[in-house]
């Protein structure tokens, strides 16, 4: 397949929302041209949906839904391998690269609540692994956090029933003091969990048509192609690259009609936080946060996302002409590109934005029975939460907080001065609610369910949450190198 093919017409040919394609032992979704070697699968029967609803892309990929074998709709099996990979991010050269299921990140899995799962993930590299649900609601053991170990060539085989809302989640790898690198080479993947809220909504939810995963990255590479890592001084504080990924590629295109996209955008960079803004000040409207839809859509113009953190968004592309090209930017101390919308044709839209969403019941200050103090201060080697580190050096053995099960807390998360950063603070085992922010509302945005919130510099932000699962469990800097530095304690819910 060349990038000279028309585009289009091989989408059509197929007969499905969009080509496949084989990269390792991944399958992509791809219109365009790959970053690797690639080979085309085999047609099925044409059933040709009409052109003017199917994007098309350049230097883009959707990763593909991961294969469940179970036969029982109320089950759900799956399978990752952790893998070794070479990538062509640049033309002509070949970047040494980690993936699940492929070279370079991994396939969507998608569940829906109340289904049992089941995931086999084998280790085929030659260092340890874990492999974390962020954002799932499981009890500790299944967690996937540095207490899971996967040694090479080992395996690992968690199960646990999905108790919680349609969200975007994702799975990284975390293994203690190696969480930064080994994300940095590619081991992450999205997890979609539906339910009948989801599905009664006439929102944007066709997979890879008008419902588009998102995973932006920042990357350092040297004149050869190949990953740098933690080659600067600076990049203590946390590793920041030059180059933006979305979904493994450089300077991506999607071509778009005048139709409404809904965009599942995950930060999965290790440190860089982004302000996401449109070329043309237009405004885009969010409705859902990290674990899940907010009880109304919010309009905006900008949305900041720090590592960890995950939105949807919905972007009316019918106020744009046909012509237009749309610039998704970050804007912070400078202007980064992250990727391009071109509006090529005008097209029929059946999808509705609606007022509300879900209902969303706040937790009470007055349930909580407790509350705990976490102050995040220092870079490096000195990162530290309350005075406190968790590293390969001090060990996993401490508990530092032990919490109640069914107990509501209220937790004050501080950024101290020292060090003059902001801190993503992310919790497992549990979503929690922001209930002001320096003795402000939250913004409308993050009124929903979260599990990750950024802390600016000097800022105190109070959450609550009910803990409804045991085990032993991480809170952390969701910056990566910070996290691996020591930036990190743990709970024990029992």
């Amino acid at each position: 397949m060349t990038p000279e093919l028309n585009r289009r017409q091989f989408i059509q040919g197929l007969g499905v929302t969009a080509a496949t394609i084989a990269v390792g032992n991944s399958v992509f979704t791809l219109a365009g041209c790959s970053p690797a070697t690639t080979t085309p699968t085999t047609p099925t029967t044409p059933t040709k949906p009409p052109a003017t609803t199917i994007p098309t892309y350049k230097n883009f990929l959707i990763p593909a839904l991961a294969k469940n074998t179970s036969s029982d709709p109320t089950k759900a099996t799956f399978e990752l391998i952790a893998q070794k990979g070479k990538v062509e991010f640049f033309s002509g050269k070949q970047t040494d690269t980690f993936g699940y299921n492929g070279s370079y990140l991994g396939p969507t899995i998608r569940v829906k609540k109340g289904q049992e799962v089941n995931i086999k993930v084998k280790n085929q590299l030659d260092e340890t692994i874990t492999t974390h649900w962020h954002g799932a609601l499981l009890p500790g053991e299944m967690d996937g956090g540095p207490h899971q170990i996967i040694s090479a060539g080992g395996e690992w085989n968690p199960h646990f029933v999905i108790e919680q809302p349609a969200a975007t989640l994702w799975y990284h790898t975390h293994t203690m003091g190696q969480t930064g690198q080994q994300v940095y080479k590619g081991l992450a993947g999205l997890l979609i969990i539906d339910d009948e809220v989801s599905a009664g909504l006439n929102i944007p939810k066709d997979y890879g048509m008008n419902d588009i995963p998102l995973v932006i990255q920042d990357r350092r590479f040297a004149a050869d192609g190949s990953l740098q890592y933690m080659t600067k001084p600076e990049d203590a504080m946390g590793m920041q690259g030059d180059t933006i990924l979305v979904n493994g590629f450089v300077n991506s295109v999607l071509e778009v009609s005048t139709v409404k996209m809904r965009f599942r955008i995950l930060n999965a960079s290790n440190a860089r936080v982004y302000n996401l803004i449109l070329s043309d000040d237009s405004n885009f409207t969010q409705i859902a946060s990290d674990a899940g839809f907010l009880q109304s859509p919010v309009e905006l113009n900008a949305l900041k996302l720090s590592p960890g953190e995950r939105a949807e968004i919905i972007i009316d592309f019918s106020k744009h002409a046909v012509g237009d090209t749309i610039t998704l930017k970050s804007q912070t101390n400078n202007t980064i590109n992250i990727m391009d919308f071109s509006v090529i044709n005008k097209a029929n839209d059946a999808t509705t934005i609606p007022n509300t969403l879900t209902t969303i019941t706040k937790i009470p200050e007055s349930a909580a029975v407790k509350t705990r103090t976490f102050t995040m201060s220092g870079i490096g080697p000195l990162s530290h939460i309350n005075n406190l580190q968790m590293n390969r050096q001090t060990g996993m053995d401490t508990i530092h907080e032990s919490v109640k099960l069914g107990d509501t807390e209220i937790w004050e998360v501080i950024s101290a001065a020292a060090g003059g950063m902001s801190h993503p603070f992310h919790v497992h085992g549990m979503h929690f609610q922001v209930l002001d922010i320096n003795g402000n509302p939250p913004p409308a945005n993050h009124q929903g369910w979260k599990d990750t919130v950024l802390v600016e510099t000097t800022n105190k932000v109070r959450i609550i949450a009910v803990f409804k699962y045991k085990g032993l469990f991480m809170l952390h800097c969701h910056n990566l190198e910070h996290e691996d530095a020591g930036m990190m304690l743990q709970y024990e819910c029992k």
